[in-house]
């Protein structure tokens, strides 16, 4: 079982019983694939529109679309508090050399696939338009240096130098993240309820530091801050595992009000443009109430369409900066100018819609044949020698 969210984790749909709250083994998280397929569209929205092509910008009417660079802290919410799920019964009182390699294979597994084969069309498309290799930099984006940067995922580090797929830089981050999570989790699981609360307590001052160090902008993605941003959330979602794992305010949870007091509290938020710091306890409260509830909206909410969108979520995040990079290259050809500034609002619209169709058409194609068999050719290879035997 795994869960994408920068991004890769994935939760079934199927809405489980009260009594898997209180179980170990790994089972059933519902609702929370649906989530990550709302957070995929609303960033390639943020991506598309907002960002690109200015003529589509909102915000006269709403901010939620210039907030869509915080469905990044909602994806690192989600990783944590999946990844919590899955491999607790591993990790809780201590990890194994063993455990701790099957643990990273099943990771690798499941982010490289994809990570690679998207890098490589850029690398393509770049060696093509470039006419060789000779006009490709030593150094800074696009460049050798960041080319092999990203095959060590290591591109996160410094994003702003070392991008070619630049929504790549939450994976590596989160990369980071999963190597100290096996180490962390027994250490946070073992601890007493206060001592977790305490951690969570750090883990929000944290965010609170880096939100008034940047004058309540989250969006940090190059350099330090950025690593500052994805680890406390990882974690924070980590600990919220134990707070739904615990049944604490389970029959609140459960409600279908407490579910669209959620929604609509986060949507609210996003509307007016409230501080972005604001996001992170909403998030949760959406995350906690989404998987816990036990009546109609979950049903609702588990429609196929988004479950849909939540499993492609992975193949729609880093697809669209390979298509987004594709229509900076086309846009001179056809408009004599690769600024997308200077294009109507009809034309701005109908190349937006065009890409999110071939964004949406691709992550289909990617996560058939690139991620579910690049995942099990890797799991199938990584596995030791004598297990493959």
């Amino acid at each position: 079982m795994s869960l994408t969210t920068s991004f890769p984790v994935s939760a079934s749909t199927t809405i489980a019983a009260p009594a898997a709250r209180k179980t170990s083994r790994p089972g059933v998280l519902p609702s929370l694939t649906p989530l990550r397929g709302i957070a995929a569209l609303w960033v390639i929205l943020y991506h598309f529109t907002w960002q690109y092509f200015p003529q589509l910008n909102s915000e006269p009417f709403t901010q939620a679309i210039a907030k869509g660079y915080l469905a990044v802290d909602l994806f690192f919410l989600l990783s944590g508090f999946v990844l919590t799920h899955v491999y607790l019964t591993s990790f809780a009182r201590r990890v194994t050399p063993q455990g701790y390699r099957a643990f990273l294979a099943a990771r690798v597994a499941r982010i490289y696939p994809l990570h690679l084969f998207v890098l490589a069309l850029f690398l393509l498309v770049e060696i093509a338009f470039a006419r060789g290799f000779p006009s490709i930099p030593l150094e800074g984006p696009r460049s050798f240096a960041a080319f092999f940067a990203n095959i060590f995922m290591l591109q996160g580090l410094e994003a702003g130098e070392l991008s070619w797929n630049y929504p790549a830089w939450s994976i590596s981050l989160e990369f980071i993240a999963y190597l100290l999570f096996p180490l962390a989790l027994p250490l946070l699981w073992s601890s007493a309820r206060v001592v977790r609360s305490l951690v969570m307590l750090v883990l929000l001052a944290a965010l609170v530091w880096l939100a008034q160090s940047t004058e309540d902008h989250l969006n940090q993605w190059d350099g330090p801050l950025a690593l500052l941003r994805c680890l406390p959330e990882f974690f924070l979602g980590s600990l919220a595992y134990a707070i739904y794992r615990s049944g604490l305010l389970a029959r609140l949870f459960e409600k279908d009000l407490t579910l669209l007091l959620a929604f609509a509290g986060v949507g609210l938020a996003m509307h007016v443009g409230a501080p972005d710091l604001w996001a992170v306890p909403l998030f949760l409260l959406l995350i906690l109430s989404a998987v816990s509830n036990r009546e109609r909206a979950a049903g609702f909410l588990n429609v196929r369409p988004l479950v849909w969108l939540g499993d492609v979520s992975y193949s729609i995040y880093l697809v669209h900066g390979f298509v987004q990079y594709a229509m900076g290259r086309l846009l001179p050809a056809f408009f004599g100018s690769d600024d997308p500034g200077l294009l109507s609002f009809d034309w701005s619209l109908g190349l937006m819609t065009g890409m999110l169709v071939v964004t949406f058409l691709l992550s289909a194609l990617t996560y058939r044949f690139v991620e579910v068999r690049g995942r099990s050719y890797m799991r199938a290879r990584l596995k030791p020698r004598a297990a493959r035997t």
